[in-house]
């Protein structure tokens, strides 16, 4: 090969500059060079004396990067020395092509590093899609064999603002936890599972961390105050936020039925004027609204969950086991837990007395048609189904049963927003809503003023996690809460008040779990034969 010829090949490939070039052939499927070492000593591996003494050679091929969208082979002829130390344990030792060629290894130094990184950023499966399009034809399996074998990173301290949260290797049942550095998104460790021990652990061998970013769950509290006592604990502002949405949809659903007592009624309630606060009457229990349109008899409902709660309560005074419990009774175990739990029958069927129906929004058709004369259930049944009903015919004849009974059939109120829609609005921002979803949602807490109230709550508790004033107004929020008739947002001051200082901090910090959450979801499920494996691989991979 020509003078000119080598410079520009060690120019495409800087691989080769330590190697003498001899030919380049394309033979369709790939390009191969045929190469050799310029080596005429070296040092032994073993006992580092220098040696000339040639003791033969063979053949080695090294895969390589891509070119052209075709893969690269290189046909290497390697030179292998005789030691000269008497003393030595290796007799003869193979030259090694430096920045080319390494030990046991059929792929090249760059094209190893290559694979590597593609690990390190899309994990096995899409980094071999990855390599394929490059023309690089590699298995994930072997991508993640590369990762296992990283060296650890051997950080001795943490990162001043540490972010922690679990991922699911297999979810449901195994899950680690992943530990990042706040301040520049890296991922510090990954540890095999999610133990309040296995965290503290890890947090005193590695001192260091002032700053602790975590969810709401109280094993990872309890491993920053084990570990890092000294470290300042800040709960993420989404995690409040998601649970105040959770007690504030079950607040919704005991206070639903006020709305629909305001649909029936023809006018405004009580002398209740256009401008009058909402009444704060007594909503009917749960027992009381799921018989207030039966005639005489309690639905079944009612009665058999007062007879399981009666049960089940006696059986627990007579000391019982709830797995006794549930052998005797054949209830499921989650069931008898519930009974168990449950202060009285107005909990239990608090679900049923609120329970929304598919065909809420195809009543008045059915009484308008009922009224005209058409009785088949059957038949409205088939005209539902034209218009998008896809319910059962069972539904429908429930729901015409009691119409049986009378001449005509009353119209229904007005249809009432679904739990969820009027809990989207009251957690919306009022300048995010529509000019319509702001005049329901006025309209709704005009008709319920425990709903009312649980909008001003919320609506404060939201300026304080927007604003980060949390210092000057988090205690005022809970003694405001707790002095309101709010059961449910009760629970969720209790669990403020236990993590008081977390909450405070989250609330008044701007630091936030938000990093954490999302390396989270790019976390993959590595193609490992098993959750044992992957298990091992995030252990022996902690950068990734």
């Amino acid at each position: 090969m020509s003078e000119e010829g080598q410079e520009l090949l060690s120019l495409l490939f800087p691989q080769l500059a330590g190697v003498r070039v001899h030919r380049i052939e394309d033979t369709g499927d790939a390009v191969v060079i045929s190469a050799s070492c310029t080596a005429s000593a070296e040092c032994c591996p073993a006992c580092g004396s220098v040696s000339a003494r040639v003791h033969g050679g063979y053949s080695r091929t090294v895969a390589d990067g891509a070119a052209g969208g075709r893969p690269v082979l290189i046909v290497l002829r390697v030179v292998r020395f005789c030691c000269v130390n008497p003393s030595c344990q290796k007799v003869t030792f193979a030259v090694q092509a430096d920045g080319l060629t390494s030990r046991y290894c059929r792929r090249s130094i760059p094209l190893t590093d290559m694979l590597t990184g593609f690990g390190l950023e899309l994990a096995g499966r899409a980094g071999a899609r990855l390599a394929a399009r490059l023309g690089i034809a590699v298995h994930s399996s072997t991508i993640l064999r590369l990762l296992a074998v990283l060296p650890e990173p051997g950080a001795a301290t943490a990162p001043e603002i540490l972010g922690i949260d679990d991922f699911a290797l297999l979810k449901g049942h195994v899950y680690g936890t992943v530990l990042v550095n706040m301040e520049t998104g890296g991922v510090v460790d990954m540890l095999p599972d999610r133990e309040s021990a296995t965290v503290a652990a890890w947090l005193k061998d590695h001192p260091g961390a002032a700053v602790i970013c975590r969810d709401r769950a109280t094993g990872y509290s309890e491993a920053a105050r084990t570990g890092a006592p000294a470290a300042i604990q800040v709960a993420d502002r989404w995690h409040m936020w998601h649970n105040l949405a959770e007690y504030a949809e079950k607040t919704v659903a005991r206070h639903r039925p006020c709305l629909l007592a305001a649909a029936d009624a023809p006018g405004p309630a009580d002398g209740q004027g256009e401008g009058d606060e909402p009444s704060r009457a007594a909503c009917p229990g749960p027992a009381e609204q799921v018989t207030q349109h039966a005639d005489e008899q309690e639905p079944r409902i009612v009665t058999r969950t007062r007879e399981s709660y009666d049960d089940i309560r006696a059986r627990i005074a007579g000391g019982q086991s709830q797995a006794e419990i549930s052998r005797a009774t054949g209830l499921d175990r989650k069931t008898v837990r519930r009974f168990a739990r449950a202060g009285s029958t107005d909990e239990l069927l608090a679900r049923s007395a609120n329970r929304e129906s598919r065909l809420d929004d195809f009543k008045p058709y059915l009484c308008r048609r009922w009224n005209d004369g058409a009785r088949d259930a059957a038949v409205l049944h088939a005209e539902l189904r034209e218009q998008g009903w896809n319910g059962s015919v069972q539904t429908v004849r429930r729901y015409l049963a009691p119409l049986r009974k009378t001449d005509a059939a009353a119209a229904p109120p007005p249809a009432v927003p679904k739990t969820r829609q009027i809990t989207r609005l009251l957690l919306t921002r009022p300048d995010h809503l529509k000019p319509e979803e702001q005049a329901r949602l006025a309209g709704i807490l005009a008709q319920c003023a425990h709903l009312n109230s649980l909008a001003v709550h919320v609506r404060a508790f939201a300026e304080m996690m927007a604003n980060l004033t949390g210092s000057a107004g988090l205690d005022a929020w809970l003694a405001a809460v707790e002095a309101d008739d709010q059961p449910e947002l009760h629970s969720f001051v209790t669990g403020i008040r236990n993590d008081k200082e977390a909450v405070l901090n989250g609330l008044s910090l701007p630091y936030s779990s938000g990093m954490v959450e999302g390396i989270v979801n790019k976390v993959i499920l590595w193609n490992a034969p098993s959750s044992q494996s992957t298990e091992s691989l995030l252990r022996g991979n902690p950068r990734r």
